[in-house]
């Protein structure tokens, strides 16, 4: 089973739509996914009970609970498992990051995002973290900048990078993803990437 947990240190980085985007992406391909909620507000279950019962799982769970309930998700054959976690919490954070195989941190090409990355990459120090630029514009230099800024902190960065698309958030009230709400989108032909992406880099 591999688990990825996704991790920033500042909030709305968009790691539960990431999340499950990648969950939905994972089922479609045929295979068992769980998406552990870690989150306090409980975005994930929102975004579950949307769905009406509809797979992929979403577990919430506590920073505790957590070795147990990736434990429980392996017994049953699931052979993805996400971890959603709050932001600005370390202790939750590190937990998770302790568990995981790989850690995906979200981050918007912006200052304040930017300056949250160094505080996220000390939290899941000594697991393999690779940085997500998430809701990236079209036009401008925002994206170029950012990526430069990512190699100065020597971090990993993910060659996929997905850009600033409506289609996540009308998706996600649905209850859906890109990849179900707008199946042709360039949304959804970017999360289609980070998933092969992520296979390949298991």
């Amino acid at each position: 089973m591999l688990t990825l947990a996704l991790i920033a240190q500042k909030g709305g980085v968009g790691k539960t739509t990431i999340a499950a985007a990648l969950a939905v992406a994972h089922q479609r391909a045929g295979a068992q996914v769980a998406l552990v909620d870690l989150d306090q507000q409980g975005s994930a279950a929102a975004w579950s009970r949307l769905r009406g019962g509809q797979p992929p799982e979403v577990i919430p769970a506590h920073p505790p609970s957590l070795r147990s309930t990736l434990g429980a998700a392996k017994k049953n054959g699931t052979s993805l498992t996400l971890i959603d976690t709050p932001p600005r919490e370390r202790a939750g954070a590190a937990e998770a990051a302790k568990h995981a195989d790989l850690v995906l941190v979200p981050c918007q090409p912006s200052m304040p995002d930017l300056l949250a990355l160094p505080p996220t990459l000390e939290v899941v120090a000594g697991t393999r973290a690779v940085v997500l630029l998430n809701r990236c514009p079209a036009r401008g230099s925002w994206t170029a900048e950012a990526t430069a800024a990512v190699h100065q902190l020597t971090a990993e960065l993910c060659p996929v990078v997905l850009g600033q698309r409506v289609a996540h958030a009308k998706a996600f009230v649905r209850g859906q993803s890109a990849q179900e709400f707008e199946p042709n989108s360039p949304a959804a032909a970017e999360v289609a990437a980070l998933y092969t992406w992520l296979q390949e880099a298991r």
